[in-house]
């Protein structure tokens, strides 16, 4: 279904003008188009949250990365869209992706001829910028030849429209957890501003000893997405426990990033929370809860696990450039151990303003 393309006979040229003579009719996203990407991405399958216009935005505004969000129309409507971010770092490398800081990305469109199409561009772009890999982020797989990375999986599960099965369907002793946090009396409410849930959030990376998101990140995240970028906080005696960030995509929900402060765990908070959220997307007809993306082996698998939750593969594919390896910069990999345990003694006050520095070059 895909062919690759001569990467050596072109050159960085004109951005306004990426690619005149490979691939007539592919356009760069501005934000008289935002509208139309939205729609599109809303109407096609294969598109996610992720596919959205605003995700432009948010990169750019978020970590002053270069992004290029190529499309193509045809008859007056978009056939297909390919969110790209440009990530160059000293310390981590040069990549170009679909996309950074999304658990799902790469090309949605809505046939065989336009998704090669696109992929050629991609193909083009990553050559003439010279990054060191082109990355997808896929659900399913389509550059079989590409090497591949299987250390991601997702959790999503059916939603079911009673509120008592979904609590039933909850494993036991996870269940136990769920009702210990309603036993304790913990509260939860919608906040409309972020604070709150990056004291919970924050508190939570830094326990683990990974770099936070600046503050600016969530801000942009709730202001850009609005009505479907949810705060759920959790309190006791109106202290912050835990808080969730949740996006809302067609009939889904997707609790993206979380965390409890050191109440949390005999509180049962997190559980608690993520309870709270699928009982309210229940109440309001959402069908599939998206536990999202956990490194195998880790705790965050276990805990969806735990759930009741079944494993799904990603499917993160490279096409290599400059570089000779795949990347593997994620907090599994053993030359990163002492810098995790040297940042769990940092001050939080110092994490907190150190971190925005590191992670926005992550991806």
């Amino acid at each position: 279904m895909t062919r690759s393309v001569n990467l050596n006979k072109v050159a960085v040229q004109n951005t306004n003008d990426l690619f005149p003579d490979e691939l007539p009719g592919i356009s760069v996203l501005s934000s008289d188009k935002f509208q139309a990407w939205d729609a599109f991405v809303l109407s096609c399958p294969e598109a996610t949250f992720f596919h959205r216009a605003g995700w432009q935005t948010v990169i750019e505004q978020a970590f002053g990365h270069k992004t290029w969000f190529l499309y193509i129309e045809e008859g007056g409507h978009i056939q297909g869209v390919l969110p790209l971010a440009e990530v160059n770092s000293m310390l981590f490398g040069h990549s170009l992706s679909a996309l950074p800081f999304c658990v799902y990305g790469g090309i949605a469109a809505v046939s065989d001829s336009v998704r090669i199409k696109l992929d050629q561009a991609a193909q083009i772009l990553a050559a003439r910028l010279k990054v060191d890999y082109l990355e997808y982020r896929n659900l399913q797989p389509f550059h079989q030849d590409w090497p591949t990375k299987d250390l991601y999986v997702t959790f999503r599960k059916t939603i079911d429209p009673d509120v008592e099965q979904n609590m039933l369907a909850i494993p036991r002793k996870q269940r136990a957890m769920v009702r210990k946090g309603i036993k304790y009396e913990l509260q939860n409410e919608i906040d409309q501003n972020t604070e709150r849930f990056f004291q919970a959030y924050s508190a939570s990376v830094h326990r683990l000893g990974t770099p936070v998101f600046s503050r600016k990140y969530f801000q942009l995240l709730k202001t850009i997405f609005a009505e479907d970028c949810e705060l759920l906080v959790v309190t006791k005696d109106k202290n912050v426990v835990s808080a969730v960030m949740s996006f809302y995509f067609r009939d889904e929900v997707l609790p993206y990033y979380g965390g409890g402060t050191d109440a949390a765990r005999d509180l049962a908070g997190n559980d608690f929370m993520y309870w709270e959220l699928m009982r309210r997307a229940c109440e309001r007809g959402y069908r599939i809860f998206d536990f999202g993306r956990s490194k195998q082996g880790t705790g965050s698998y276990s805990f969806k696990r735990n759930w009741g939750f079944e494993p799904q593969p990603l499917f993160y594919e490279y096409q290599l450039h400059r570089a000779k390896t795949i990347p593997e910069h994620n907090p599994l990999n053993p030359k990163y151990q002492l810098f995790i345990k040297a940042w769990q003694k940092l001050p939080l006050s110092l994490a907190n303003l150190i971190g925005p520095h590191i992670v926005k070059n992550l991806g």
